[in-house]
């Protein structure tokens, strides 16, 4: 069964589907599973604090048109810069690939790029078989990577959509390729990130160290 059933009390689990129920009953839109449920109280820690995070996960959805996103133009306008993989990983975790060298932070509407990053977390999260797993793994490559590609601004997006919207959706992120440049950037982002999301984060320096995460071939050579 997928993620970290122990960690969440029966009894906690039991009071949120309650409410939940409750709350279903009257708009079905505002259902969640039970591997959501549990997903937020590992995330929240308390029953009232998962519930109140569902709810406004919910209103956030809503009001951002998150179904609506794959017929906007910001959809199409970014392609290149990201890819929900057909193939997973070791674990059987869907995988998004993010090229860095294909982004310029000085020329992206970050609105837009923000609507892109959802529709592919979106996309990603509809794949998860979620009684094997319920979680991603994220692949930053970071070959030809030059300063231009650095949008400190869009990994903060990021940060508070996983955080926020898509809590334990996290499962691996691997950081590929990175070069030496990159030593002086990530002391800023590590400083941005919990100790559960730091955790989960790999520099990956080989071939032979990414073959423990994924098979290299799954990843694509036409971005």
């Amino acid at each position: 069964m997928s993620g970290d059933v122990l960690t969440v009390s029966p009894e906690d689990l039991k009071a949120l589907k309650e409410r939940m129920q409750l709350i279903a009953e009257a708009d079905p839109t505002q259902y969640h599973n039970e591997f959501s449920l549990r997903r937020y109280l590992r995330a929240f820690k308390t029953v009232d604090a998962a519930f109140q995070a569902i709810l406004k996960t919910n209103k956030w959805r809503e009001n951002y048109g998150v179904k609506d996103l794959e017929q906007q133009p910001a959809i199409q306008n970014n392609l290149l810069k990201a890819r929900v993989l057909n193939h997973r990983d070791i674990t059987g975790r869907p995988v998004i690939y993010i090229p860095a060298k294909n982004h310029n932070s000085s020329e992206r509407d970050i609105d837009e790029l923000t609507k892109f990053i959802v529709y592919c977390l979106e996309k990603a999260c509809q794949k998860c078989f979620e009684e094997v797993t319920d979680n991603l793994c994220i692949v930053f490559d970071l070959a030809d990577f030059s300063t231009s590609c650095m949008d400190y601004q869009l990994v903060k997006n990021l940060i508070w959509l996983l955080s926020k919207h898509y809590p334990e959706r996290l499962g691996a992120c691997l950081i590929m390729n990175s070069p030496a440049i990159f030593s002086t950037i990530w002391p800023v982002i590590r400083a941005w990130l919990d100790e559960n999301t730091s955790s989960k984060i790999f520099f990956v320096n080989s071939e032979e160290e990414l073959c423990k995460y994924l098979i290299p071939d799954i990843l694509p050579n036409d971005m």
